[in-house]
Formats: structure tokens, C-alpha cells, sequence
């Protein structure tokens, strides 16, 4: 199976940025695709909306599902995945996108931004997946992608920013975790990571990068789809890198994906 045809996409975070382009990406496949997300209403700083995003999946070939979910409850994830399964009579794909992200030494980071990331990421990922495996697991191809690194306990990711690091490398260990778990009953259960900076607005994050040294979310939403459309019985486990993923498909030359080909790609965190 090369497409997502009639698959049903449970993505968090993706009114925007990389979740948004991999909800666009399963639309022009014709999938139907819930937007999990806290964006309902407009804001100046950030474009985008649960339904700007909704009405850009119906727009690409897809049936959107506009959702107001905050991954830290679980009144609300629940609701969400059911109101998923009730539009569209189930769930085949769980994308873990939704992430917080604060790039500060200790003494720079408040505990209330600390105790963020760790709802968000690693109890957000695994609450969602949580909800969604009963569904997936009577799904014919059930997938859960999560959008976080290859575990590392290399110091030099850890030392800049613990917190961050703590929450990313906790959605890798949860990621590790349900891969052993559930991989056994055919889910595949993987994670995506750039080889570049995406240019999405995380990047205003990291003081000196512009969203000219990254690639468009267009790769990440490509090799998703490749993952994606994989068995998933014999894809568990597994740490990809979007480049790596896209050589695997026969897709070599990525000058496509540059933002600004004038200007030099910066690697992301966590990958030598």
C-alpha cells in the first residue's frame, strides 16, 4: 500500500507547522484527518486554527475533523479520539506532533514551563496513544509516529537545556515502550526526527536562527507519509530520520525542501 486512501489520522498539534503538513499530505491521498489541537480561535502570532486547519485538509482531497483538544487533559483527549472514531468509524493512525518546547539552562527555566513540556510531551504522547490503541489495534495497518529523536544520554544535549531535553527523550522512551509493548500485536510504533531545522515557528525559539537555515515541513510530511504507508507489522521500533527515509523511497536530491537554497542548513538537536 503506497497511499492513505480512506484511513482515518488522529495528528495533535496540527492546526500549523509540521502537523499541518502531514495532515495536507494524507488528504491528497483523500484520508480523513482529526486536527487535535488547542488553536480555535485566531491568534496575531501564530496562523493557523483547528478549523483553518480542518478547511485545508477539505480543501487538499481529505475529510477534516476540527477538534479543540489540550493533550494535558484527558477528559479531553478521550473526547476528542471518540469524536474522532464517531466521524469517521475508527482510528488507523495516531501521529504524536504536539510538543512544548524551551531552550534554557535551569536556573533560566521556570518549573511551570518545566512541568509544560512534561505534560505536553512525554505524558501527552503516551495519554493519546493510550486512547487511541483500542481503536488502532482493530485497525488493519495501525500506526502510531511520534515526532521526537533517537535516545541519547550524550551530556552535550543535556547540559544546555535539561528540561527540553528530559521531555523530548521522554517521548523516545515512550515511543521505545509501546514499540515492545504493542509491536508484538502489530502495531508499528516508530519516531520521526529532522536531519535539518524545519522552519516552523519553534524556530523563534532559538535565539540567532532564521527559518531561512531550515527546510520547508513538507519533508517531514513526505517521510511520514512513508512510514505511514509501510506494514506495520514489519515497521517497529524504529528511530527514522526524514532524509534516510526519503533515500529509502528513492528520493535523493532534497534542494526542494530549502527554504532559501542561498543560505546553509543547520542540523537539529540531538543527531551528531
Amino acid at each position: 500500500m503506497n497511499h492513505l486512501a480512506g484511513k482515518t489520522l488522529f495528528i495533535t498539534g496540527a492546526s500549523r507547522g509540521i502537523g499541518l503538513a502531514i495532515a495536507l499530505r494524507a488528504a491528497r491521498d483523500g484520508a480523513n484527518v482529526a486536527i487535535a489541537a488547542k488553536s480555535a480561535v485566531p491568534n496575531p502570532k501564530l496562523p493557523g486554527t483547528i478549523h483553518s486547519a480542518a478547511a485545508a485538509v477539505e480543501a487538499a482531497g481529505g475529510r477534516g475533523l476540527a477538534l479543540k483538544c489540550d493533550i494535558r487533559e484527558e477528559d479531553q483527549v478521550r473526547a476528542a479520539v471518540a469524536a474522532t472514531v464517531e466521524a469517521f468509524g475508527g482510528i488507523d493512525i495516531l501521529v504524536n506532533n504536539a510538543s512544548a518546547i524551551w531552550l534554557r539552562g535551569t536556573l533560566d527555566t521556570p518549573i511551570k514551563r518545566f512541568d509544560l513540556m512534561q505534560q505536553v510531551n512525554a505524558r501527552g504522547s503516551f495519554l493519546c496513544a493510550q486512547a487511541c490503541l483500542p481503536h488502532l489495534l482493530d485497525s488493519a495497518n495501525p500506526h502510531i509516529l511520534t515526532l521526537c529523536p533517537p535516545p541519547s544520554l550524550d551530556p552535550k544535549w543535556w547540559g544546555p537545556h535539561t528540561g527540553y531535553t528530559l521531555a523530548k527523550m521522554g517521548m523516545s522512551l515512550v515511543t521505545l515502550g509501546l514499540a515492545a509493548e504493542f509491536g508484538p500485536r502489530g502495531v508499528g510504533v516508530n519516531a520521526l526526527w529532522p536531519r535539518t531545522l524545519i522552519s516552523t515557528d519553534a524556530l523563534n525559539m532559538i535565539p540567532g536562527v532564521s527559518v531561512a537555515n531550515g527546510r520547508s515541513p513538507q519533508i517531514m510530511a513526505d517521510a511520514a507519509h512513508a512510514v505511514l504507508t509501510r506494514p506495520a507489522a514489519s515497521t517497529c521500533g524504529r528511530f527514522f530520520i526524514d532524509d534516510e527515509v526519503l533515500a529509502e523511497a528513492g528520493i535523493t536530491d532534497l534542494s526542494s525542501y530549502a527554504v532559501d537554497p542561498t543560505q546553509p542548513l543547520l542540523p537539529d538537536l540531538f543527531l551528531d
